[in-house]
């Protein structure tokens, strides 16, 4: 009786469904693969370059710093997750995944101060992730490239970033007009606001302060009176969302608007203006004796200010820079999300931030530095055409029709590669009909097939796929394909590797 007892259990025991984790990416994260990967690697390696070329040397921090080291991004105990991804360490301390790569870099010099060359002159590329809401075309984790000087208080250490930042965008194929690095000074911001009579000890000094650069910072999508009025009491968009201004008044927003509204088209003129407005501060005319010394180095070394402009409307969001502030620009025009034509826009930027190194030694370490978003750069360069460049070289697959002819095939594909050919060997078991497909679907260009009777006379068919391609665009009828070679042709076994170098080139 017990054994008939023990079998309905059994039996329920194997109906029971074994657990199957659904394959899904998380939210605001995603893969990359093929042609945007190519193109990503392409630029972080045009860029690496660049910056070589300057002297930069390369610097990989970890992914993860102590919450601690990122400023005003520490979690709280209410809030452990508050812009940045953290975890507590057995030990009880908070970590978290690396919010952008200046914060490391500020960690990383003050941990080895000591031995590091100084000035110290890096550059890093690496993933960065942010907790925030994610949204179209906006990712929680995402890919920079940055170039910083550390230990360096002159103009000159600015003026190189900025002179590096546009050679970036050449070497890209980024042609000029169609680029721009727009120059500022926060002292020069500061000097406009002591001039306005904001009181920097003011109850609302330092809210005031960031609604005021912000209106500022929108004047090339708002314009002048979108401007103004976040300058004033504030603005209504189309959804007809209120945000609340900065409540100055007339005076005050006249000679903010005249600031944001001065032309980058000539540097002298830019200054002459600007200065016209923050001289009689000590701020704005450290600020300007700053962008002085930086147009002159740009003048001297041939940048014009088609490439290198100094526009007062440039803010830069984050809190810690202290002198010059920049940002790249794409000028040529695309399609927003409404459908109307609308300049790219930013892709990076940078600036001087003395103080950032100063939290961990106690002593001001002036830095200055610059960031490029890769994935925005790379829509860009979509769009102007220039990701063909990116792309890896031509692929030739050798097919496989006898398993036993592998070992000599093998051989073949490195006989290929040593002469630059990039090739490789059907490693799966299917039929010729399912290989070809293959080819097709790994985007080769060429297939080499060796059956028997081409073996016995020392010849190889080449199969151009991409040729086949475009003349079966051409065909109309079937008796046309069967009278046509079809973009096939046979080869000598000595002459394939010329052929192949000679179709591919």
């Amino acid at each position: 009786m017990t054994e008939m007892s023990d079998q309905p259990s059994k039996r329920k025991a194997k109906k029971q469904k074994k657990f199957k984790p659904k394959a899904r990416t998380p939210r605001g994260l995603r893969d990359m693969a093929g042609d945007e990967l190519h193109l990503q690697n392409h630029m972080l390696d045009t860029i690496s370059r660049v910056y070589e070329a300057y002297g930069f040397e390369a610097l990989d921090t970890s992914a993860f710093e102590y919450a601690d080291a990122l400023g005003k991004f520490l979690p709280d105990d209410d809030r452990p997750n508050e812009g940045v991804f953290a975890l507590e360490d057995d030990d009880g301390q908070w970590m978290s995944l690396r919010y952008d790569l200046t914060a490391p870099l500020a960690r990383h010099v003050a941990e080895h101060f000591d031995r590091l060359p100084k000035p110290l002159r890096r550059y890093q590329f690496g993933p960065v992730w942010r907790n925030e809401k994610p949204g179209p075309g906006r990712y929680r984790q995402f890919m920079q490239i940055d170039a910083d000087t550390v230990g360096a208080g002159n103009q000159a250490a600015d003026a190189e970033i900025c002179m590096m930042a546009a050679d970036c965008m050449e070497a890209l194929g980024i042609e000029r007009g169609d680029y721009v690095v727009r120059i500022n000074n926060r002292k020069i911001m500061d000097g406009l606001l002591e001039a306005i009579g904001l009181d920097p000890q003011g109850e609302e000094f330092e809210s005031r302060r960031l609604t005021i650069l912000r209106a500022m910072d929108k004047y090339d999508r708002l314009g002048l009176d979108g401007v103004t009025a976040l300058l004033g009491d504030g603005r209504k968009d189309e959804s007809g969302d209120f945000t609340k201004g900065a409540s100055l008044d007339a005076g005050q927003i006249d000679k903010v608007a005249q600031m944001v509204s001065i032309g980058a088209d000539d540097r002298t003129s830019a200054l002459e203006s600007m200065a016209e407005l923050v001289k009689q501060t000590e701020s704005g005319k450290q600020g300007l004796d700053e962008l002085v010394e930086m147009a002159a180095l740009f003048t001297k070394l041939g940048y014009d200010a088609d490439r290198l402009a100094i526009d007062p409307s440039v803010v830069r969001g984050l809190g810690y820079y202290t002198g010059p502030v920049y940002e790249i620009e794409l000028t040529f025009e695309t399609q927003d999300e409404n459908g109307e034509l609308a300049r790219f826009g930013s892709v990076g930027g940078g600036g001087r931030y003395d103080d950032l190194v100063k939290r961990f030694k106690g002593i001001e370490i002036p830095a200055t530095g610059i960031s490029i978003g890769v994935s925005r750069l790379a829509a860009a360069l979509m769009l102007l055409g220039k990701g063909a460049a990116a792309a890896p070289a031509p692929l030739v697959v050798v097919a496989v029709m006898d398993k036993g002819t592998r070992p000599d095939l093998m051989a073949l594909v490195s006989e290929l590669r040593a002469a630059g050919i990039r090739a490789e060997m059907y490693m799966g078991d299917s039929a010729m009909k399912a290989q070809l497909r293959y080819a097709d679907a790994r985007g080769a260009r060429l297939v080499v097939i060796e059956g028997e009777d081409e073996r016995a006379k020392g010849e190889v068919t080449l199969k151009d796929l991409q040729l086949g391609a475009e003349k079966s665009a051409e065909i109309e009828d079937n008796a046309e394909w069967r009278a046509s070679e079809h973009a096939q042709k046979q080869v000598t076994r000595a002459d394939l590797v010329a052929e192949i170098q000679k179709i591919i080139s």
